[in-house]
């Protein structure tokens, strides 16, 4: 047996094991620098923050809104929710101007470091095994942000990283009824803060937290399942995970997204669904166990936005899946719970390929004996069927508009498109910490 490395004494600045996973990491984290990143990328992340903001500020009045996020479909995340509040909390107590690229550059080191542990846990497996997967992978990706927006170096980042993974949580039975799924992703995000402020102040963390094998992070959640730790270092610099994070197109769980396609396009057909028998919907194993069981009156919203057959059914009857579609009158509607019991969804083996995981087909069966098939291969907004960035651009407008602040949100998009050249991001946040008005929807 290969002997572990001996840990460092106090005040090393290099990792326990540099050529380990987690020294690897750490110090690349250490050492990324905004010159290091393509332009593709920066742009992107960009784009995903601008999307995020808008999100943010419908989820403020929303709390219950899922539409505050955006999704890694591999590894399943909702990273703005993670990286965004932890940057955003760290440069306004550092006590020193932070510029646009700085901003810019550590929420990349938490956009890339998420999906890549989620990555080694298998994504969305996470998901059928019962964790939330974003939750317990999201630690990592706000430590990684925080950590780098506060200099640390790379055996600092290796003690906020070990500090993170042993706050890693989440259980999907949140789904049902509970409260708590929406406080998952903010109570990471807070984790993360925590970890790297603590290793900042020379408290130690996990050493070698990727690499352990009694305790460790990766032996413990992905007990067996064969977790693969090479993954999150694997290639890293070179191939850039953040560059498939999806962007939302509904006001639901990501694996409801392709499933309402399919009712969307079913629609566009113009079939009315009292015309309709029954409809089954077949989606992958991590898709099934995340957002379907058989929905019984009365539903809460969180239940709602979870579930693959409410989805359908409003999408079929309302034409979209948005914020009103979640209000308590919408949920208990008749028309909703008449069609909602005509909609089976079933787990399809060969949508189980990592590629194939949001991948969905219905069929409807006619009550004149005809029968529909749609099929998609994975949600609109997803790496399947991207958003482009002008999309997504437009995309956070019309959510501005339905806010009535437009005016603020031109300020808000110039200052994040042209984040490179901004040379104090404090400006922004005066910009995103200012009231905003409810939306006219009743909870």
């Amino acid at each position: 047996m290969t002997p572990e490395p001996t840990d460092l004494p106090r005040g090393a600045t290099v990792p326990t094991d540099p050529e380990g996973v987690t020294g690897r990491l750490a110090t690349w984290i250490a050492d990324l620098r905004y010159d290091d990143v393509p332009e593709a990328v920066r742009e992107r992340a960009r784009h995903l923050l601008l999307d995020g903001l808008a999100c943010a500020l419908v989820g403020a009045r929303l709390p219950w809104s899922e539409r505050a996020v955006h999704y890694h479909v591999r590894a399943p995340l909702h990273s703005n929710s993670l990286v965004v509040p932890s940057a955003i909390s760290t440069l306004t107590t550092l006590g020193r101007t932070v510029s646009g690229q700085e901003l810019l550059t550590a929420l990349i080191a938490g956009y890339e470091v998420g999906p890549r542990v989620g990555l080694a846990l298998h994504g969305a497996e996470m998901l059928s095994r019962g964790w939330h997967s974003g939750a317990v992978f999201g630690t990592h990706a706000s430590a990684a942000t925080s950590a780098w927006l506060r200099r640390l170096d790379a055996a600092r980042i290796e003690d906020a990283l070990g500090l993170a993974a042993t706050q890693s949580a989440g259980l999907m039975a949140a789904r049902y009824e509970a409260m708590s799924k929406r406080m998952h992703h903010g109570f990471s995000s807070r984790n993360g803060l925590y970890a790297a402020a603590l290793a900042e102040a020379g408290y130690t963390g996990i050493k070698r937290v990727y690499e352990r094998e009694y305790g460790g992070f990766l032996t413990t959640f992905g007990e067996g399942h064969a977790p693969r730790a090479d993954l999150i270092t694997d290639r890293l610099g070179e191939e850039w995970v953040l560059m498939e994070t999806g962007v939302k197109a509904y006001a639901a769980m990501a694996a409801t997204h392709a499933p309402i396609d399919c009712a969307l396009r079913a629609r566009s057909r113009g079939i009315p669904p009292e015309d309709i028998a029954s409809i089954s919907v077949e989606v992958s194993h991590a898709a099934f166990h995340h957002g379907w069981w058989k929905p019984e009156p009365p539903l809460e919203t969180i239940g709602a936005q979870m579930n693959i057959g409410y989805a359908v059914a409003v999408a079929l009857l309302d034409g979209r899946v948005l914020a009103e579609q979640f209000t308590r009158e919408r949920v208990g509607a008749d028309d909703v719970w008449s069609l909602l019991d005509r909609i089976d969804v079933r787990h399809r083996e060969d949508f189980d390929s990592p590629r194939d995981r949001f991948r969905a087909r219905m069929r409807l069966d006619l009550r004149g004996g005809d029968r529909v098939e749609i099929e998609v291969d994975g949600p609109l907004g997803g790496p399947t069927r991207p958003l482009s960035n002008p999309d997504v651009a437009m995309k956070a407008r019309r959510l501005a508009a339905t806010l009535d602040v437009s005016a603020r949100w031109e300020r808000i998009e110039e200052m994040v498109l042209g984040l490179d050249f901004l040379p104090d991001a404090s400006v922004l946040v005066g910009d995103l910490a200012a009231s905003v008005p409810a939306l006219p929807v009743t909870l």
